[in-house]
């Protein structure tokens, strides 16, 4: 869970976590020096209060992807079996994490959040965004030959595994290409979608940014076996 300038909604997530009814679930709020309001004493609080909590703070971050990663590095060190990536600004639903946990007590390997499958939705988010985000996971499947209904979603689930079959230093995408990316290298294993509510927000999405998710989209299969392990 990468956190940054989230002290509006940060404390709400972590707790609406804490009382969902699993005696094992852990979080990791990963954060770097970009954060500069409450959210690091937020979440400190929050730690005093709850022993499955641990900030952990990314010295040498790119970004808020490379957070992810070093998330999901440290969740493998502390010998998670599961790992669940979700945002902790609010876009995703705490409520939403038991289905995620289903699915893998059925024996899937990757359960992506959807907002494209029947039950998903959005709210609060720009029309422009919307046909980004559809457009680009249609281009995407094209692409890739992959066949998913979301392939930039954020909200994801997985075995330890998979994750441990990838070089997490070597992904491509450092920005908004690499929901797609983590898709791909994991199109053959055991997956499933199932619906969210994303809830968005008013923040732009520069034209560079665009550029380069399409630059780094022709590059996945060369660029794949550097990834494997």
């Amino acid at each position: 869970m990468p956190v940054a300038n989230e002290e509006g909604s940060i404390g709400g997530v972590l707790q609406q976590i804490m009382d969902l009814p699993y005696d094992n679930l852990y979080v990791y709020p990963v954060m770097d020096n970009f954060s500069k309001d409450g959210t690091e004493r937020i979440i400190r609080e929050m730690e005093q209060k709850y022993d499955k909590i641990r900030l952990i703070f990314h010295e040498k971050s790119r970004g808020v992807v490379s957070c992810y990663l070093y998330g999901f590095k440290m969740a493998l060190e502390a010998g998670a079996e599961r790992i669940i990536e979700m945002d902790g600004g609010g876009s995703h639903l705490p409520e939403e994490i038991p289905q995620f946990i289903e699915k893998l007590d059925e024996g899937y390997d990757c359960v992506w959040g959807s907002r494209y499958v029947a039950g998903g939705d959005i709210s609060n988010h720009p029309l422009y965004r919307r046909v980004l985000s559809s457009g680009g996971t249609i281009l995407a499947n094209l692409v890739l030959g992959t066949k998913l209904k979301d392939m930039t979603s954020g909200f994801e689930a997985f075995q330890r595994p998979i994750l441990e079959a990838l070089d997490l230093d070597a992904f491509l995408s450092t920005g908004n290409m690499y929901q797609t990316e983590m898709r791909f290298y994991c199109r053959n294993c055991r997956t499933i979608e199932v619906p969210i509510h994303y809830i968005g927000s008013e923040s732009s999405l520069k034209f560079k940014s665009v550029k380069e998710a399409l630059r780094i989209l022709f590059q996945l299969k060369k660029y794949e076996p550097n990834v494997r392990r």
